[in-house]
């Protein structure tokens, strides 16, 4: 009981924490602080005689292509649908509700923060992938967070040691931050974008996470 109060005020408190570091990062952005920051890493990423051709191998150029797909709409999609699929099959319900409100309601705050700011794409350098939408702040790096975060403590409350619920948390961290530096070497986001994607995605997970815990407690209780 005193561990899972202690993990629970531990994510509050990150969550908190996050939602802080969006609201500073959020104002910095609208009063132009951070520009010479986006400029300055958007540049280093880039060739000094073309910012057209990233740095690097041609083979890290594709790798992230690649790896910014984990973060698309069609493949959360898919991930997603597939694990409600098991988890209805495997009769937990109040376990599929969680996952289809923190990535539907993850969705629609995106899409609002987006309309919201309306920060336009980097015109620095050349896009490597098509976007459409506005830039601030990142869907991929906020939906990839949502996600890949909400499944991987999905999967790490039912490991049997804490070696695995490290490993299982750890790789749906990796994965998001992972989709989030994607968007930035791919020229389609500034650097903060991202980081404000990273904030408010792993508050909004940690939240919906705890009300499912304080839920599925109170449902217990009855």
């Amino acid at each position: 009981m005193r561990r899972r109060s202690a993990g629970a005020l531990a994510a509050l408190l990150l969550a908190v924490g996050a939602l802080l570091a969006f609201a500073e990062l959020a104002g910095e952005v609208i009063e132009g602080d951070t520009r010479a920051f986006d400029e300055a890493v958007l540049l280093s990423l880039r060739t000094p005689a073309d910012t057209a051709d990233p740095v690097g191998p041609q083979w890290m150029e594709a790798a992230f292509r690649d790896l910014t797909t984990l973060g698309g709409t069609s493949v959360l999609t898919v991930v997603t649908l597939a694990t409600l699929g098991y988890l209805l099959l495997a009769g937990k319900r109040a376990t599929a509700a969680l996952v289809t409100f923190a990535v539907l309601g993850g969705t629609l705050l995106s899409t609002l923060l987006k309309t919201g700011f309306e920060r336009p794409r980097p015109d620095l350098v050349a896009h490597l992938v098509e976007v459409s939408s506005q830039s601030f702040p990142s869907g991929h790096a906020m939906l990839s967070t949502v996600t890949w975060l909400t499944l991987g403590t999905l999967l790490a409350t039912v490991q049997p040691t804490l070696r695995l619920k490290a490993y299982v948390l750890g790789v749906g961290i990796t994965i998001a931050l992972l989709v989030g530096v994607s968007r930035v070497y791919l020229g389609v986001h500034w650097p903060t974008d991202v980081i404000a994607g990273w904030c408010i995605g792993a508050a909004w997970a940690l939240l919906c996470w705890l009300a499912a815990g304080r839920l599925r407690r109170a449902a217990g209780q009855r």
